[in-house]
């Protein structure tokens, strides 16, 4: 049976491709993950999302979609519907992506900041519902942020706004991607938690259970850090102060009810929030620190295809009219 107005949502990720169908509850169908893959280069990954795409209406199995929303880290052009260059896709180049997807769908398209769409997905349908001040970081391949300000989402000037993850945390540190040096992103996105444990255990002989392990990701990091590792603590304290630090900067700035944190690394649960929640308390400034409530996304691993599934209900809506 057809449920009435149903979207299409496509998240374009570093790692994985996410997509489903969304419904104006939040709800998602037909939901399909599968690895990027980026090193084939936009074309292929492009055609690969678009079979997802398709694999998902038929799966989901309530009809057609009305519009087609699309999140992916920036940076973007959300008002021309192109992929200027995205940090975490090297080699994507103003890509066109609403008016590829618009095409293949035969419906309206949209695309936003991922970061910025999952705070919306949040805002309307998870752990910031209702929030007159929500912030949200995303810590996966790269670090992003959106905002809700005023219960409205924020997007800036040109429309690349809450780039979190380019907070400057250690000045004269680790290189991010954006070219300079000390970002948050150098240090508490999945990848550069990797990198930072393959560095450590080439530099030292140290023991370590890691050291088992083919191929380190972060969440063995976060793994061997709760059983007791000592080079794998060394690293994820190390991730989880930086992060704290720049979350008590932000509500500090924002003054906030809530601080979603989301994206893959997050799944370590508690050995990320308590820490972190624990530098806010003791280190924002009053009343802020009382105030803001800093959580793990309720959407859980799908909160930016429904983030960008609300985009496209928005879209639907304001057709409507």
């Amino acid at each position: 049976m057809a449920t009435k107005h149903p979207v299409l949502a496509l998240d374009i990720g570093g790692t994985k491709l996410a997509v489903a169908m969304v419904t104006p509850d939040g709800l998602t169908h037909g939901f399909l993950s599968e690895p990027t893959d980026k090193h084939r280069g936009p074309d292929a990954v492009i055609a690969h999302l678009f079979d997802m795409g398709t694999r998902s209406i038929a799966a989901a199995g309530i009809g057609a979609p009305h519009a087609v929303g699309i999140s992916c880290g920036g940076p973007l052009d959300a008002a021309a519907g192109i992929l200027t260059g995205p940090l975490h896709l090297p080699g994507w180049i103003d890509i066109p992506i609403v008016a590829m997807a618009s095409d293949a769908f035969g419906v309206p398209a949209v695309v936003e900041n991922d970061a910025t769409a999952a705070v919306l997905g949040e805002h309307r349908f998870g752990a910031a519902r209702g929030a007159e001040i929500a912030l949200y970081l995303t810590l996966s391949t790269g670090v992003g942020g959106g905002s809700i300000i005023d219960g409205r989402l924020h997007r800036g000037a040109a429309g690349n706004g809450g780039e979190f993850g380019h907070l400057m945390v250690r000045p004269g540190g680790r290189r991010c991607e954006c070219g300079r040096n000390g970002c948050l992103e150098a240090y508490a996105s999945g990848t550069n938690i990797a990198v930072r444990a393959h560095e450590l255990l080439a530099a030292s002989d140290r023991p370590s259970t890691l050291r088992e392990l083919p191929l380190v990701r972060a969440e063995h990091v976060s793994a061997a850090a709760a059983a007791g590792d000592p080079l794998a603590t060394e690293i994820w304290e190390e991730t989880t102060d930086l992060l704290g630090q720049a979350v008590t900067d932000l509500v500090n700035v924002f003054e906030p009810h809530v601080v979603v944190l989301g994206g893959g690394v997050t799944r370590s649960g508690s050995i990320l929030l308590d820490p972190v929640r624990d530098t806010v308390r003791d280190t924002a400034m009053p009343p802020a620190a009382a105030r803001a409530l800093v959580t793990l996304a309720g959407l859980g691993d799908a909160v930016c295809v429904v983030g960008a599934g609300a985009l496209a209900l928005d879209l639907v809506e304001a057709a409507r009219v």
